[in-house]
């Protein structure tokens, strides 16, 4: 696929490895082909999915000290979840040297491991684009791309649930996030029982 973007492509390229850089061009895919499903605009999905992993291969230590001399909250639970610093860094690193400054795209970006309450339908788009991109090969990932085509919130919350659990099973610390984005999303697809 030729990009809009190619100073970010070419930027992404030099960043990550050769296998995170082909994840972030088959993410970016993924979220020019589920936009248009979840209502989100396409150009902005292009450019959050290529970019969502700008910082993956930067060493943890230089994230932590990224995040934690930022403008953005930090929270004990973001300490004690080193895989998932990449975010928020990377949302810094797009809106502090890139200068890129549309909320929905830092919030995609920021928001594309956890997922959050109220996502937007761009924050949707790029979360599942990164759980279902060409690349990932995880049980059940079919059974995943199907839903995130035909009910997203399904897959969201059938992803969440696989994800929580696993965390669960291996006495890891949940995010408050992913929580409550679960919480939020199986509440509304839940009938209020009649008393």
């Amino acid at each position: 696929m030729t990009t809009r973007y190619p100073e970010y492509q070419t930027l992404v390229q030099q960043r990550l490895s050769p296998k995170r850089f082909r994840h972030s061009v088959n993410v970016m895919e993924r979220a020019v082909y589920l936009a248009r499903i979840l209502g989100a605009d396409p150009g902005l999905a292009e450019l959050a999915g290529l970019l969502h992993d700008v910082e993956k291969n930067t060493e943890p230590k230089l994230l932590l000290q990224k995040l934690r001399n930022s403008d953005i909250l930090f929270s004990d639970a973001d300490a004690l979840l080193p895989q998932l610093w990449h975010a928020p860094a990377g949302m810094l690193f797009v809106r502090d040297r890139l200068g890129i400054r549309d909320p929905d795209v830092l919030n995609a970006i920021r928001y594309h491991t956890t997922g959050r309450k109220n996502m937007s339908p761009l924050e949707k788009t790029v979360y599942l684009a990164d759980l279902t991109s060409a690349d990932r090969d995880f049980p059940d990932v079919e059974l995943v791309r199907k839903m995130s085509e035909t009910d997203p919130d399904g897959a969201i919350v059938y992803s969440l649930q696989f994800i929580l659990g696993e965390m669960l099973s291996q006495g890891k610390i949940l995010h408050p996030d992913s929580l409550e984005c679960y919480n939020q999303i199986t509440a509304a697809r839940t009938p209020i029982p009649q008393m």
